[in-house]
Parts: structure tokens; sequence; C-alpha cells
């Protein structure tokens, strides 16, 4: 299914270090992943689901795509107001053309787990971004429940999915911490009988569970080892319409506090963020860093802690990121090693496999980013280690954001703080995850301009 979603030009922009303090009240974009799966929930569920603060950007635009292909009722209602009608687990009906998920590896991996789970075939494709990247990693264990895939080499798109309308529950352990995975793993058991059970070795982001419960399936969650955690979901549920509230997305907010810690005088604050635990580890390595983000206002809205962050610009020193804490910031590592070379002394942040198989090869392209623009870099093994400069990043480069709108955001970040202004060679993608980014940064005094 063809969409016209994505970027239709490329979008350069030249960043120079404004002229007066950031200041402001903000409210950011809805979290990404919760509107992902709000969407994907609603559509399984039986009755009329409302779901304010939907995020509208092209990734969950293309979620949403997706799921009126498969036969569920969505209509957008006003600025993140969305009605779903479901259209229940039984009531999915194969869809009719080629299922386009544009630059959206989570909407992929986790549409995998439902495709896999019902007796139709299926094809999904996405942008020149989302073709290569790999998708082996959810077809393995997803093959398990029955289903048949055949895609590119290397488990890349386009995928065709011949679904198991009665799939076996599946008993995977993640080899390494993900939040897709897992995810895709758990989506694949709602449509089997009997348990479905995922051990991961670090605990993950847990909207998944918080939203089965949501629409009344049964999950249960236990400790295992150091760290990590059993999750049991007991199959083929009746799931139930239940109205969402998606919080701000705290890894657009990333962006936006990072910049108000950079920028001489500044004072920012970032109203109705979520405060998932398994979503701040951003927030805590910031504050290992003395960086100043004060929280208030804290509340609960749809099951997930929300609440506003005051940033107020200061020094930052040098952090070590332990491996443990990767998969609660694995989006924030581009902005925080912005904040890194900004730092003085040096920072490690261990443990970062995941991000090879992100929009880009994360880890290889924020090493670039930072390289380009004069801050010394090094890799070793998984670890990035980023050498602070101090309060003085040179700045002058060119970054190449290679279709990876975390990278164009963080490089626009960079260049709010550098000495030198900094090219961006494309930020036509930021709007997949964090549409009206720089009107939004302007209205805080960033003078972006194309």
């Amino acid at each position: 299914m063809k969409t016209d979603h994505a970027p239709s030009s490329v979008r350069a922009l030249t960043v120079h270090a404004p002229r007066a303090p950031l200041s402001g009240s903000i409210h950011v974009p809805g979290d990404k992943s919760i509107s992902h799966r709000a969407l994907m929930f609603a559509a399984l569920a039986r009755g009329t689901t409302h779901i304010t603060g939907l995020l509208e950007g092209e990734d969950v635009l293309r979620t949403a795509d997706a799921m009126r292909a498969l036969g569920a009722d969505i209509i957008r209602d006003g600025v993140g107001e969305w009605t779903v009608k479901g259209c229940g687990l039984d009531g999915l009906r194969e869809p009719d053309d080629v299922l386009d998920m544009g630059n959206s590896g989570t909407a992929a991996r986790l549409l995998s787990g439902i495709l896999a789970s019902h007796g139709f075939t299926s094809v999904m494709t996405g942008d020149a971004s989302l073709r290569g990247r790999p998708m082996k990693r959810v077809m393995d264990p997803l093959a398990a429940t029955g289903a048949v895939f055949l895609s590119r080499q290397g488990g890349r798109l386009p995928l065709a999915i011949q679904g198991n309308g009665d799939p076996a529950p599946l008993s995977y352990r993640l080899p390494v911490a993900s939040a897709q995975v897992k995810s895709a793993v758990l989506l694949a058991g709602l449509n089997a009988a009997g348990e479905t059970r995922v051990e991961e070795p670090v605990a993950t982001r847990d909207h998944t569970e918080n939203m089965l419960r949501h629409f009344g399936a049964t999950v249960r969650v236990e400790p295992m080892g150091a760290g990590g955690r059993v999750i049991t979901l007991q199959g083929r549920p009746e799931l139930v319409a239940q109205d969402i509230v998606v919080p701000g997305d705290p890894s657009s907010a990333a962006f936006v506090l990072v910049a108000g810690l950079l920028v001489p005088g500044s004072k920012v604050v970032v109203q109705g963020v979520g405060l998932n635990p398994l979503r701040t580890g951003l927030f805590t390595s910031l504050r290992e860093m003395g960086a100043d983000l004060a929280i208030s206002n804290e509340r609960v809205e749809g099951g997930e802690p929300v609440g506003d962050i005051t940033v107020t610009a200061g020094a930052l020193h040098g952090v070590d990121v332990p491996a443990t804490r990767a998969p609660s910031m694995i989006d924030e590592y581009p902005v925080l090693a912005v904040a890194a070379a900004h730092a003085t002394g040096q920072s490690r942040f261990r443990g970062l496999e995941e991000l090879r198989v992100k929009e880009s090869d994360r880890l290889a392209a924020t090493v670039a980013l930072l390289e380009a623009n004069g801050v010394k870099v090094d890799v070793v093994g998984d670890d990035m280690i980023v050498h602070g400069t101090g309060g003085a990043i040179p700045g002058g480069g060119l970054v190449r954001t290679r279709m990876d709108h975390r990278l164009a955001m963080s490089a626009i970040v960079m260049g709010l703080a550098a000495s030198s202004p900094v090219s961006v060679d494309d930020t036509a993608f930021i709007d997949t995850s964090f549409p009206g980014f720089v009107a939004l940064m302007n209205s805080i005094g960033a003078g972006l301009a194309a």
C-alpha cells in the first residue's frame, strides 16, 4: 500500500549558535513507541478506542495505514485526536496491496508478530533506509509459530509472510535486549493458544506489557537474574477497546533538554513528558554529568507516569554509562554524545551493539558526526569513548545524516553549541518522529533557518 507520507525533498540546514539563551515552556509530540502500539492494539480490540496525543509523524502514519489495510476503521478527528474501531483478533483480513512501512523499523518489526500469527499472506516493504536494515532477528523466533518468511538476502525487506492462523505459542530468550523483538513475539502470542513466554536479559521498555494489560490481556512479569525479566502472556484474550492518552515522548524531549543544557544562560520547561523508568536512562546519565534537571507536576496518564521537566544550562563533566542502561535510552545516545562532547573530561558509553541496527549504523554515524566537528572519539568493541572539549565544540563540519532523523536532530543541537556553524545535509526525515521540530526549536529562540 503506497502512500505519500515520505519526505519529498532534501532539506539542508546550516546551524549557528543562537544570539541569546533558549527560553520558554513547550510540549513535545506524543511518544512514538506508545503511538505505534496504541494504533495496533486498538485495531486488535473489539469496540471503539479514542486516542489523544497521538504522534502524527511519518512513522506512525504508516502504522495507521497498515492497520487500515488489515481491516480496522481509523479516523483522524483533529490534531493528535484519533478514533479506532477495532476488528478483534479474529477479524483481521488479508491486505489487498503491499504494506509500505516507510522508515519505521518499529512498525515493521512489531507488525511482523501480528502478520505471522494470522492465516493470510502479506508483504511489507519500506524506504531505502528500512530496506537496508535486518529483519532476521524477528523472523527467526517468529518462524517457530509455523509462519513462513521470504525475504531478500540477509533478512531484509521486502518481506513476504505466510501467516499461521493457529500459531504455536513461543518460549523465547532474547539473545540481545530488544523491546522490538520482545514485542513482536508477544504480539504473535496474542493469537496463540496457551502461554507465550519471553526472557529478556536486561529489562527493556515495557509499553507493550502495559498496553496489553490496559486492553484486558493477562500478563505476568517476574524478575530473572541480575536485572532481567520473564514476561508471560496468556494467549487469545478478548481485547476490549480502551481510551488512551499518549504522553510526550522522552526521546523527543531529549533534544530540547540537551540544547537547553548547552546554550549558555538557557532555561526551558518541557511539559507532559513520559517518565516510564524503562525510558529515562538519558535523564539519569545527564544528572550524573551534573545537569540541572528538575521534575515537577508528576502524575499518571493512561497508565504511564508523566511530569514536567525544567532544564537550566550549566557545565557538564564526563560520565561512564553502563551497558545495563542502554535499553532505557537506546535512541538517545547520539544526543548524549553531543552533551559529552561539550563536557569536561572523557565519557564512555558501554554496550552499544544495538545501535548498529537502527535507522543507520547509528554508532558509526554518531562517531562521524563528532569527528566531522572536531571532537575526538574512539570505539572499543561496542563501547564509544567521547573526549569532551570543556564547552568548546569546534563545529564547522558537514553532518551526513544517512536518512536518520535522530542523527539530524543531534547535529542541530550540536550546531547550537558549537563555535562554528554546523551543516546538516538533510533534515527532511526529522518528520518521521518529530514533526515541527525546527518550528518548536525556533519558538524557544534557536533561530534555525534553511
